[in-house]
């Protein structure tokens, strides 16, 4: 049987488009980089400034991080015997922040789902606020889902991670 080397363990150049648990870097910045303008764009209460705090400081966070992270392996520079293992740590972090991002928001955004459903039979209610408060409220269902898709591509990208550091 042949024996494996790090050049076999991590993608560099072009390949990293083609490996498996690096091929979700893609989703990854999709859904990260629409959770952070979806939020950004909606605005918000000053509540919710603690939870929409987080999930931004979260969405950024991770996009700016993954998109070194992809750089790193694009231009090779992951050639250390460590750098499986960081691979795992770094997804794995951005799996339970996104997470903890993702729970508070959907709870939020249920609540706001109520209060607008409780003022739609109101009479005398401004029907422009009624209509801005809709749009506001469907962006951030919209970014309750982007935020559970990147939970999700990161997930998946720090269990297949962990298998190629379990190979290596």
């Amino acid at each position: 049987m042949a024996s494996t080397t790090m050049g076999d363990v991590l993608p560099t150049g072009g390949r990293v488009f083609t490996s498996i648990p690096d091929l979700f870097f893609i989703p990854e910045f999709v859904f990260g980089g629409l959770v952070w303008m979806l939020v950004a764009s909606a605005g918000f209460e000053p509540v919710v400034v603690n939870v929409m705090g987080w999930v931004m400081f979260v969405s950024v966070f991770c996009f700016v991080m993954t998109t070194l992270w992809f750089f790193i392996f694009l231009c090779g520079c992951n050639r250390s015997s460590s750098w499986p293992a960081l691979d795992v740590g770094y997804h794995f972090v951005a799996t339970v922040f996104y997470l903890s991002a993702s729970v508070p928001l959907a709870f939020i955004t249920v609540l706001e789902g109520q209060g607008l459903a409780a003022l739609a039979p109101v009479p005398g209610v401004d029907p422009f606020f009624l209509r801005e408060a809709r749009k506001i409220y469907k962006l951030h269902i919209a970014a309750v889902v982007m935020s559970y898709l990147a939970t999700l591509f990161y997930f998946i990208h720090t269990i297949f991670s962990a298998i190629r550091w379990k190979r290596s």
